[in-house]
Parts: structure tokens; C-alpha cells; sequence
């Protein structure tokens, strides 16, 4: 809802150059909280942890109308990012525990739909809210959103078997509880694929301002409804025919996304490249994250889980400097941005297809 208006919003208050740092910001907490995330809901159950989570959006949504200078801002964006950081790791390893091993493709495509469908219907209602009303009012029903999510999510079951009270030594995080190695194939693969999630959160605002676009909502609105219509069917195929395969594939449709997405020069063929980018990583999305679940060990689901969002958190983070960087606040570098874009999503290709060798005890799903 809120990250349409964001950047201008810190231009507002003087941050024009700090563009970069509202999505990087929010993915650097979060990465730092996915290995406490990851081991708090292998211990003490992943309702807390989603809770937990959901409650930052409620309390952060309700200070940023109090914050009214540049750093007061990027300090509240940091802290926000903690309920990524907590949130999606407890809410996938429930998903994990409760599907058939040989539905986890369908499951994820189910999952990611219901996140698409937030993601959606969403950035054009807040972009609506701050047309008729006002920035404040935008963030009080963003925050009130969240909490209808808290009480939806008191009514779930918790799905850890063996469970443990929360004491501050669990806090304390040892070296290999950070990352879950089994799971490193396709956190390589996140990482550079999400980083042209990070590009769209930073600079496409701007681009739909530079194209007239009023609702600048309406460019994730065009992404995420595209990629819910590949999740319908994305995750069964993988099931059938393998994680890799699908993956290659949708790298493929990626790269060639980003090309027209610095291509465009209207605000109608920017919604169709966001579309087209939106049903490309859409694709991918379930195929990833069971092959996570396919590689990772039982009693290590949402450290698997951690380990794989930590990934995407580098992989948007990265994405959102490297893009503010090229971009430069500079209409003209919006192709060439895209383009730089382009190639690093070639890199993952590159790395499934020349440097990943399948263990000879994976399952068949891995191939």
C-alpha cells in the first residue's frame, strides 16, 4: 500500500537522494532478522513468529506520520523491515509443514498467490488514499490493515510438534545456525533474480511520473496480477517436470522482460512490461521455494526458509541501490538500468546451467 508514495514522500522532506535506501534499508533488517526469525519458529512455533511480525507493520504504519525528518525516516524504514524479516519465514515453513511432498510446487504457486493478491489490490488503493485524502491517511489504514492480519492469524493452529518457550538465550545465534547450506543452489538463484524486484521498488515510481502515469499504484497492480496468472499453473509444472527446468525458463522470460521494460516511452506499454515481468518472475517464485523445501532438512525448515529470504533480501536490497545509483534521478537512464538488470538476471542462467551440478542423492524434483 505505502510503496508507491515512499519516494515522494522522503522527497517531501528532503531525501531526494536517498531514494535507494527505502527499499535497501527495509531489506538490510530484514536479512539481519531471518537467522532469529528462522530459529525462533524452529523452536517456539510459527504463529509467534508471524505475529510478531505483522505487529511491526501495525506500530511502524503508525509512526510515520510523526516523522518528519530525513534520518527520523530511513531509522523508521529500518525497524520496518523486521516484519519481513519475521512474517514470510514463519509463514512458509507452516505452508511446508502442512503440504504433500508432492504438491510443494502447487502450494508454493498457492502461497505466493495470496501474497500477489495483497500486493495487487493494495499500491493503487494507498496511491487513491493520498490523491483524495492525504499521506497520513494512507498510513493509518496500512496500519490498520495489519491488524486485521494479527487477528486473522491468533485463529491458526500452530504446526511445531515440539515446542519451547521463548527464553533470551534463544536469541543467541551460533555461526551454522546463520545459513542452512543444503539450500545455497537456489539462494544464488534469488539473489539474482530478486534483483530486479529491488529496481521496480525504487525507481518505477519515478518512471510512471515520468510518463503521466497519475496512479503509480497501478504499475505493481499490472505486475502482480500477471504473476498470480503464472502461479496458477507455474507450481503443478514444476511438480511434474522439475524445479530447473522451470527455473531456466523463467529466467529466460526475465531477461527478456527487463529489455522492454527499458524500452518503454508510454505509461500503457509501461502496465504491459510490468505485466509481462510480473508473469515471468511469477513463474519462478513457486519452483524456488519448493526446491528449498525439497533440499532442506526436517528439523531445519524455516532456517531453510531464512536462508533462502536472506538471499532475496541481498538480492532486492542490491537490486534497489544498484538502481538508484544508475538511475541517478536521471529520466534518460531508465533503459540503461533495465539493461544492466537484464544481464545480471543472466547471471543465474549462467550458474544453473554451467556451474550447479544436481547431487546424486537429490530427489527428482531437483533435476
Amino acid at each position: 500500500m505505502i510503496i508507491p508514495e515512499l519516494p515522494s514522500y522522503l522527497s517531501s522532506i528532503g531525501g531526494e537522494e536517498y531514494k535507494g535506501l527505502i527499499i535497501a534499508l527495509f531489506t538490510l533488517s530484514a536479512g539481519f532478522s531471518r537467522p532469529f526469525s528462522g530459529k525462533l519458529a524452529d523452536t517456539i512455533g510459527r504463529v509467534p513468529v508471524m505475529v510478531f511480525g505483522t505487529l511491526v507493520c501495525v506500530v511502524c504504519s503508525l509512526l510515520y506520520p510523526l516523522v518528519s525528518s530525513v534520518a527520523g525516516f530511513l531509522l523508521l524504514r529500518f525497524f520496518h523491515g523486521f516484519s519481513t524479516g519475521f512474517k514470510p519465514t514463519a509463514a512458509t515453513a507452516f505452508a511446508a509443514d502442512i503440504i504433500p511432498a508432492n504438491k510443494r510446487g502447487e502450494a508454493m504457486g498457492i502461497l505466493g498467490i495470496s501474497m500477489n493478491v495483497g500486493a495487487s489490490a493494495f499500491p493503487p488503493i494507498g496511491s487513491w488514499l493520498v490523491i483524495v485524502y492525504s499521506m497520513d491517511v494512507m498510513f493509518y489504514v496500512s496500519s490498520a490493515v495489519a491488524l486485521v492480519s494479527i487477528m486473522l492469524l491468533m485463529g491458526l493452529k500452530e504446526t511445531l510438534a515440539d515446542k519451547q518457550k521463548f527464553t533470551p538465550s534463544l536469541l543467541k545465534i551460533a555461526p551454522n545456525e546463520i545459513i542452512e547450506l543444503k539450500v545455497i543452489p537456489p539462494a544464488i538463484v534469488i539473489l539474482f533474480m530478486y534483483m530486479t524486484f529491488g529496481a521496480l521498488l525504487t525507481i518505477t515510481p519515478d518512471q510512471a511520473d515520468f510518463l503521466g502515469l497519475q496512479n503509480k499504484g497501478m504499475v505493481f497492480t499490472s505486475l502482480t496480477l500477471f504473476a498470480i496468472l503464472s502461479r496458477f499453473f507455474a507450481g503443478r509444472v514444476s511438480d511434474k517436470y522439475g524445479r530447473v527446468v522451470v527455473i531456466k525458463f523463467s529466467i529466460l522470460l526475465v531477461i527478456i522482460t527487463l529489455i522492454l521494460m527499458g524500452s518503454v516511452s508510454t505509461a500503457p506499454q509501461l502496465l504491459m512490461a510490468a505485466g509481462a515481468i510480473g508473469f515471468s518472475t511469477g513463474v519462478a517464485a513457486p519452483a524456488i521455494f519448493a526446491w528449498v523445501i525439497d533440499l532442506s532438512p526436517e528439523d531445519r525448515m524455516a532456517r531453510s526458509m531464512a536462508t533462502a529470504y536472506i538471499a532475496l533480501e541481498i538480492g532486492i536490497g542490491g537490486g534497489a541501490l544498484l538502481s538508484a545509483w544508475l538511475y541517478d534521478n536521471k529520466p534518460a537512464n531508465f533503459g540503461f538500468t533495465f539493461y544492466v538488470l537484464a544481464g545480471l538476471t543472466l547471471l543465474s542462467g549462467i550458474y544453473l546451467q554451467f556451474i550447479y551440478k544436481k547431487p546424486a542423492t537429490s530427489k527428482s524434483s531437483d533435476i
